[in-house]
């Protein structure tokens, strides 16, 4: 039986390659939308690689640096390290190749390589690489997308497929990969475009049997990595048209986001747009195949608002305000779908995504509940005081927070940071923290709770410090009386029920009126930040650093791997080289200002400061307030109330 079975699939396995080496819909070319790019014909895996079938070939003559290849076919792998130093020149191909990292072996981390064309020889326009950061980061992420699509088989063949098994001295490795960007169009250092040239920059699994190389394998790859760069890398090779609209569509949505300020709003979501995803742990807008019940967004009359764009025209759709907004709603209509749009509002998205009009103000941070976490004396006191055992909270530390602690410890470090506006979704919520019922006041004195509700404090917030929220509720309407706004989601239909609740709410005594009280300056200390031992990102959610853990699953705005990679290093630069023994607010602004290279020319890539060396392929910039999330949750961090503030408070 098993015979047969392998029998006909290799009767199948030519038809399997044919249908990869058709894929690629831009052809190449960038056309939308990215994700049918690369897509088999037989809607099958995209499996490959070089085992067991005849050498992928690149065409065109052999460079020199294709032929110093071949020569180190069946040398020592360490031979590969013969390629360091200056770069390869590519000829007739105006382009050059460089190995900044060669691993040491085909089991270890792919090689770190660098493919750079002179602007003049690219020929990108110089309002796209130099006018505006918008437009250049817009650029360098059309780029990556075409190489990307290039490289898994836009141009006829997938360069991105490795070899695995088959022992010991079986052919090993030999997969290109680029950092490819999903939905968001963010900085990366994937490519950089300056006046001078363009670049990407790739790893490579340089291809091996055992410890011997396979020179003539990496020629070929070398080859084929040559033939994605002129198709990705220079404009003539681009669909002009495309690559414009892509940019302008951009820089729409950072004119859009950068006018809610002066308008008096927090956020914007834009009529029609497509706020659904395909599921949990896929981005993409849900379509119509997907559910025949989608229902795009519609502003309730009330709220509409219309705003000019500099590409788009004017752009109408529902304005929050400055202030408390509640959305309610039953279970299912689209409550947390909407908040879930408006906290990733803070990324330029692709365009096809279907939240290109969907933005939020840029200094916004979701609040949640996240038991077990470490806090590191924070000023939790505007909302805990008097805990059992006399147990001080204006410089509260534990390394097992609970609930209603860590939600208190994480609103008060997002506004140490400069938050201005807070997301909150009741069902990631403590309870006890965000209300206290008129029962549980019988039952529990008022002198044994020690948390004072966010209920109570969520308007003193707002008028005090100016600091607007966003709230999710389904099960309590004590926000009533506090709320600026009430959205109602009724079968994902915004509706303005603010007047109804108003009326509802009256019926209740308001909260008591308590002030906000202080937002305590903490100095992050040198001790404890830099890592003992390896840093590694194992995933979006959770970076290993050195002997610890960095936590960051309840940072829900993190939306790349590659920026927990960032963060990771940025910890590192911390306690190594960087200015600390200051305020945290300070540290974090000045650090974000270094990886966003403000005050540089325009192209220069900020995030190449947190490589010690050469520079890394995958990096995705992250925000101040991720980083002084990661700070915060970095067990081994010593931070300390900062004496030398007069009234100790960040406002």
């Amino acid at each position: 039986m098993y015979g047969r079975a392998l029998q006909s699939f290799r009767r199948t396995l030519p038809q399997l390659r044919c249908g990869l080496r058709a894929m690629g819909k831009g052809k190449g070319k960038g056309g939308y939308p990215w994700w049918e790019h690369i897509k088999p014909r037989d809607g099958g895996n995209n499996g490959g690689g070089w085992q067991n079938e005849a050498p992928r070939k690149a065409s065109g003559p052999l460079s020199g640096l294709q032929k110093k290849l071949q020569e180190l076919e069946g040398r020592q792998y360490p031979s590969y390290k013969d390629l360091m130093g200056g770069g390869w020149d590519i000829e007739k191909r105006s382009m050059s190749i460089f190995f900044d990292r060669v691993q040491g072996d085909a089991y270890a981390p792919p090689s770190w390589i660098r493919v750079r064309v002179p602007m003049s020889s690219a020929d990108f326009p110089a309002a796209y690489v130099s006018k505006s950061r918008v437009r250049n980061t817009a650029l360098c992420d059309y780029v990556t997308r075409v190489l990307s699509d290039r490289l898994r088989g836009g141009g006829g063949t997938d360069w991105t497929q490795t070899v695995q098994g088959g022992g010991w001295a079986s052919s090993k490795g030999g997969d290109l990969q680029i950092d490819t960007p999903g939905q968001y169009v963010i900085e990366r250092s994937s490519v950089i475009a300056t006046a001078s040239f363009i670049e990407a920059r790739l790893t490579l699994a340089l291809p091996a049997r055992g410890r011997s190389i396979e020179g003539y394998r990496a020629a070929d790859i070398v080859g084929g990595l040559c033939e994605a760069v002129e198709g990705a890398l220079f404009a003539s090779a681009l669909d002009s048209d495309a690559l414009k609209r892509h940019i302008e569509a951009v820089e729409d949505q950072d004119a859009l986001r950068s006018q809610l300020n002066e308008l008096g709003l927090i956020a914007f979501v834009g009529n029609g747009a497509v706020l659904p995803r395909k599921s949990g742990v896929d981005d993409r807008p849900m379509t119509k195949k997907d559910s025949s019940n989608l229902v795009t967004f519609q502003s309730p009359p009330s709220m509409e608002v219309s705003i000019t764009l500099p590409h788009a025209g004017t752009v109408t759709g529902m304005g929050i305000c400055k202030g408390v907004t509640v959305i309610v709603g039953g279970g299912f209509h689209g409550k947390s779908t909407l908040l879930h749009a408006l906290q990733l509002g803070i990324y330029n998205k692709v365009p096809g995504d279907g939240r290109e009009h969907v933005c939020c103000d840029a200094s916004s941070v979701k609040i949640r509940a996240e038991d077990g976490r470490s806090v590191k004396c924070t000023d939790i006191s505007p909302f805990i005081n008097n805990l059992p055992f006399g147990k001080a909270t204006t410089e509260f530390s534990t390394g097992d927070a609970s609930g209603s602690t860590s939600q208190a410890a994480n609103i008060i470090e997002a506004l140490e940071v400069g938050a201005r506006t807070l997301l909150v979704d009741e069902d990631t919520c403590a309870t006890n923290f965000m209300i206290r019922d008129e029962k549980m006041k019988a039952l529990v004195a008022p002198d044994k709770e020690p948390i004072t509700a966010f209920v109570r404090k969520v308007r003193p917030l707002f008028e005090e410090l100016g600091v607007s929220t966003v709230l999710v509720v389904g099960g309590s309407g004590d926000f009533f009386t506090v709320a600026d706004a009430v959205i109602m989601m009724d079968e994902y239909l915004a509706k303005d029920v603010t007047q109804r609740a108003r009326e509802i709410g009256q019926k209740s005594a308001l909260p008591a009126d308590v002030p906000f009280g202080k937002v305590s300056r903490r100095r992050l200390q040198k001790d404890g930040l830099a890592a003992e031992g390896k840093v590694q990102c194992r995933s979006l959610r959770c970076i290993q650093y050195g002997d610890t853990e960095v936590e960051l699953s309840c940072v829900e705005q993190l939306v790349e791997i590659s920026q927990a990679r960032a963060i990771g290093d940025a910890l590192q630069l911390l306690g190594q080289s960087f200015p600390v023994n200051r305020p945290l607010a300070t540290v974090m602004q000045e650090l974000e200002k270094q990886l966003r290279a403000d005050g540089k020319p325009v192209g220069e890539q900020g995030l190449d400061s947190l490589s010690r060396r050469e520079p890394c392929p995958f990096y995705v910039l992250p925000r101040r307030f991720e980083l002084a999330a990661a700070v915060n949750r970095l067990r081994t961090a010593r931070l300390m109330i900062d004496g030398n503030d007069a009234d100790n408070t960040a406002w």
